[in-house]
């Protein structure tokens, strides 16, 4: 199983950005999805989180600004950021619990990171 993340770059403050996340490779089924960012120094943190027939979950300092979206039909999933802050520069991380098999049991996977960069 592999997380494939891509989308980030170079915006100015107050710009957006869309983030996309694919998972291929062999599996049963993906539970939950979601974005993690990270800056030197400082532990990664949840920003996003999509978990099936519920509500998707977001960071405080993100909510309202950004979106978390999901097609189920081709494994994917995106995070629509926008109004972005010069604080919300970091290195974005996609993430996914997958199941390999029909024995219920889940495992998590990363993807790569894609550096996002809010400055003018």
């Amino acid at each position: 199983v592999q997380l494939q993340a891509s989308g980030g770059g170079l915006v100015q403050p107050g710009g957006s950005l869309r983030l996309s996340c694919a998972v291929s490779g062999s599996f049963f089924s993906i539970s939950i999805m979601g974005w993690y960012r990270q800056t030197p120094g400082k532990q990664r943190e949840l920003v996003a989180m999509s978990i099936p027939g519920a509500p998707s979950n977001y960071a405080d300092s993100v909510k309202g600004r950004f979106t978390i979206s999901r097609d189920g039909a081709k494994n994917t999933a995106s995070l629509q950021m926008n109004s972005l802050k010069p604080e919300d520069a970091a290195l974005y991380y996609c993430h996914a619990r997958v199941a390999i098999d029909g024995s219920g049991r889940y495992v998590s996977y990363w993807g790569q990171g894609t550096q996002v960069t809010v400055s003018s």
